[in-house]
């Protein structure tokens, strides 16, 4: 650390314009001024003239004597591109002018480590969801890896879409949230896509709906955040991390924390959310992170110092943080002599049978809670029969009702802790025999296949269903390989086994693959 030890961080990756001092170990100052569109949403360009107008009042209100700035971090993306051009601008400029490191920080892992700093946490499932992301991230191997995502637009944007269509000023998410208060919910399409996301569906019969508007925001509301929530519990479940952070702009609404809290409590894991002024876009998570990275020779030369519109989380090599995050990955959900739990349901054994009972959740309105226990009970016993007559191993039903299953008991060991190419091979092949048949499970995790004796048995299809297109196989194979990737070191040759096994069991494997990649590009700042 240099002697002049305070960094000056900026934000401007998208509405808002925000300065931080951060010093030895707390914010010094900070301060912002966010753009307010006049009608409708946010236009880059005016935003970005805004942020050039107001650069000089925002940075001055933070810095008191210019010497004692020892570096400047910056917003160097995800974002829109002409605020973070602006911003990289005027951090370059400082940065040469006093003669000081410059550090480019991730939006998305500032918001992490903001959160790690202000709530004491170690290493948390983090819920990130905010206007233009939806996330839900987790450390592994010197990287925040993503477990799941939006498929299409954040949950933030999508509030806000809704609430312009309603004629509501932006930003949209306050007004809907205080008409909810109000309100019954409604139902509305709730997607969910093994830990990935899509509001698009939500956010149109919402604003199509004639109901009353409380009951539509509440439904809305209720819908969307379970899905969030929903998706953070599968992450926890799967990596075995006991914390969860919430954090981003959505993360401030009352009732979305309610949520998410009353999760963790179900699941005995601790929930952490920060003050409202670090938990949106705010210059505070910049300068402390540049803080860190500093601290860890993280800098950038200005000839490298682009910004990156689409920079994702798990590109950063997070240098700064001690261990790698492997140690959570254990085999506590192993089904032992009282069984387990895991996100969705009960798993208990009864001789050489099991019994898997869906768990109603507190999080869930009710009725919506009872509406996806049943659905999903009677899609797993239909399609775990189904994919069994097209060759692909699966559990035995022996009884169904209308929230549990008893199935053959199938002994063996999670994928996730016996990855290796000829297992994730032969996955692969099931896989495809599976798509092949018309079935797409919904939920293709490593948690989700079982080895037993060297063969792959397929096992949770609660979110499973019929389809032959493109799409949804598309969707199903992003699913595995994005968990894949958040579990493993060994990614590519791992993957590529996976591509290998596919292949030998469908003829349009290719196509399958460039959509794959299509979804995986849609995942870049929306």
């Amino acid at each position: 650390m240099p002697e002049r030890g305070h960094i000056l961080g900026i934000e401007g990756t998208a509405w808002n314009l925000s300065a931080a001092l951060f010093g030895e170990d707390d914010v010094i100052a900070l301060y912002s001024s966010p753009y307010q569109p006049p009608s409708g949403g946010i236009h880059p360009r005016e935003a970005a003239q805004h942020h050039a107008s107001k650069m000089k009042e925002v940075i001055g209100a933070v810095i008191g004597d210019p010497s004692e700035i020892g570096a400047v971090a910056f917003s160097r993306g995800p974002g829109l591109g002409p605020c973070l051009r602006t911003v990289g601008t005027a951090a370059r400029a400082l940065a040469l002018a006093l003669d000081v490191p410059l550090v480019g920080v991730n939006h998305c892992v500032a918001h992490v480590e903001i959160g790690r700093w202000a709530c004491g946490c170690d290493d948390p499932v983090t819920l990130y969801a905010s206007g233009a992301n939806t996330q839900v991230l987790g450390f592994l191997g010197k990287r925040y890896r993503i477990f799941g995502e939006t498929l299409d637009i954040g949950v933030g944007n999508g509030l806000d879409k809704f609430a312009r269509r309603k004629g509501m000023p932006h930003p949209g998410g306050p007004q809907i949230e205080a008409l909810a208060r109000e309100g019954e919910p409604i139902d509305l399409p709730y997607t969910v896509k093994g830990m990935d996301l899509a509001f698009s569906g939500l956010i149109s019969a919402a604003s199509a709906s004639t109901a009353p508007l409380p009951d539509v925001c509440a439904g809305l509301q209720e819908t969307a955040f379970a899905m969030c929530v929903e998706v953070t519990e599968r992450a926890l479940a799967h990596s075995g991390k006991d914390e969860v952070l919430l954090v981003g702009g959505v993360g401030a609404n009352g009732r979305l924390q309610e949520m998410v809290r009353t999760m963790c409590e179900e699941r005995g894991a601790s929930f952490y959310v920060p003050d409202r002024k670090f938990i949106g876009d705010n210059g505070a998570m910049i300068a402390y992170t540049g803080k860190i990275m500093l601290a860890a020779g993280a800098t950038l030369d200005i000839a490298d110092s682009a910004v990156n519109a689409g920079y994702r989380s798990d590109e950063v090599m997070v240098t700064w943080r001690e261990g790698d995050g492997d140690a959570a990955f254990a085999g506590a959900d192993m089904i032992g002599g009282a069984g387990a739990r895991g996100a969705e349901a009960l798993v208990t054994r009864l001789g050489r049978d099991v019994v898997k009972r869906r768990l109603s959740k507190g999080y869930r309105a009710p009725r919506l809670d009872a509406r996806l226990i049943a659905e999903r009970t009677r899609a797993e016993a239909r399609l775990i029969a189904a994919a069994r007559k097209a060759g692909v191993p699966t559990p035995v039903i022996r009884d169904v009702t209308h929230d549990s299953i008893v199935m053959e008991y199938v002994k063996g060991e999670m994928l996730k802790h016996c990855l290796g190419p000829v297992a994730v091979e032969r996955a692969g092949e099931m896989v495809g025999r599976m798509h092949a048949a018309g079935i797409i499970h919904g939920d293709l995790t490593t948690s989700n296949i079982i080895i037993r004796e060297g063969v792959p048995v397929f096992i949770d299809f609660g979110l499973a269903y019929v389809s032959r297109e493109t799409e949804a196989r598309g969707v199903d194979v992003h699913v595995f390989f994005q968990t894949l990737e958040s579990t493993s070191r060994d990614y590519e040759r791992l993957s590529l086994a996976f591509r290998k096994g596919y292949a030998a069991a469908t003829d349009d494997a290719a196509e399958v693959f460039r959509r794959v990649e299509e979804i995986r590009l849609r995942g870049r700042y929306l």
